[in-house]
């Protein structure tokens, strides 16, 4: 049984029918007599696992046959840099919206490569509120434009993203990605860390318009290099095979709970109690994120003083609430709330934080 409530930022939640799964599986997977962590990446257990997952995620994301789903090690932190060593060559410069501290550190791995623009930024309003991507001056010799569609740290998030035109749209979708319907033809690249709605931290996603693909220029380690990849259906190099298997198993449990349209109607249920918990509590609670920018997954709010937000941290820890702490850039407290957090885990939070208020208020 878990004693615990699991709100941290990442890795995050698992659904408690896939422990329970890789529970089993890690004894003996499919009957075979060995371990999901000792198959070998070219056994034809692992490549079935790998193709039906590479297929789970297209099924799902609806993603058109002119994409390449892929299977990267190293985390977003790793597509950071990869992004630009792709794409960003010396007769191009790279656009960037700049929304927070995700963003922030992608700029900077894109800086060391090439160079780089920012057009749209909301480091002035201390990334409480999104850029406003409407008014974005985008240069017309840009190799791409890159946005962050969800910041963890501010929990802020777009819900709508622009159509950049015959630039090629690269967004990081590592928080967010599988909680909501998207058009996954507006953008040349997607990439996801899988340890906030995927599965366990070990594995990332991309999925990139294979026209990109022909652009990448020969002069880049193999390693490093999204055609290289692609060519070899993401089996260039052994692949995170346990964590692709879980991320299988993670996307089952997303198909059979209504895929991502059951994700947005749960998460927006979800999101709308702690916010509304926050929102009618007369200033005891206070929301850090603008209104018309609030993140779904992630909920930063503060308290009236620091003394109160200890005494609230403490409480919580000492009542099975783990992950509250806000990230490091920002403090206060933090909520995140991906597909894998349920509806009643929620509930407990909200009231535990309503008593709290009844009783320090």
């Amino acid at each position: 049984m878990r004693y615990t409530y699991n709100f941290n930022a990442g890795p995050a939640a698992l659904p408690l029918e896939v422990i329970r799964q890789v529970q089993n599986d890690l004894i003996d997977i499919n009957g075979i007599g060995l371990s999901i962590l000792e198959i070998s990446h070219r056994s034809e257990e692992y490549e079935l696992i790998h193709y039906e997952t590479q297929q789970l995620i297209r099924d799902l994301l609806d993603i058109p046959s002119d994409y390449e789903v892929l299977f990267f090690q190293g985390g977003a932190s790793t597509q950071f840099a990869m992004v630009p060593m792709n794409f960003l060559t010396r007769e191009y410069m790279a656009s960037y919206v700049y929304s927070g501290t995700w963003s922030g550190k992608a700029i900077k791995e894109a800086e060391k490569i090439g160079e780089v623009a920012i057009v749209a930024s909301s480091e002035n309003e201390q990334f409480k509120r999104l850029p406003d991507l409407d008014e974005m001056n985008i240069h017309p010799g840009s190799a791409y434009v890159h946005v962050t569609s969800n910041e963890t740290a501010a929990g802020v998030q777009y819900q709508n993203l622009p159509n950049t035109g015959n630039i090629p749209l690269i967004c990081d979708m590592s928080s967010d990605i599988l909680s909501r319907p998207f058009d996954v033809s507006k953008f040349g690249l997607i990439y996801a860390g899988a340890q906030k709605n995927l599965g366990p931290a070990g594995v990332t996603v991309v999925i990139v318009h294979r026209v990109l693909l022909d652009r990448i220029q020969g002069n880049i380690p193999d390693m490093m290099n999204y055609r290289i990849h692609a060519k070899s259906n993401s089996l260039y190099n052994t692949p995170p095979v346990f964590s692709v298997y879980v991320v299988n198993l993670v996307l089952k449990w997303i198909a059979n709970n209504g895929g991502t349209r059951g994700m947005a109607e749960r998460n927006r249920l979800k999101a709308d109690l702690v916010y509304e918990t926050i929102d009618r509590s007369g200033g005891f609670y206070k929301g850090l994120a603008h209104r018309d920018s609030r993140s779904i997954m992630n909920v930063t709010f503060s308290l009236l003083n620091e003394e109160l937000e200890r005494c609230l941290l403490h409480e919580l820890r000492l009542n099975g609430f783990i992950g509250l702490e806000g990230h490091r850039d920002v403090g206060h407290l933090r909520a995140s709330i991906y597909n894998s957090v349920t509806y009643n885990q929620c509930k407990v939070l909200t009231d535990f934080l309503t008593e709290f208020q009844r009783r320090y208020g």
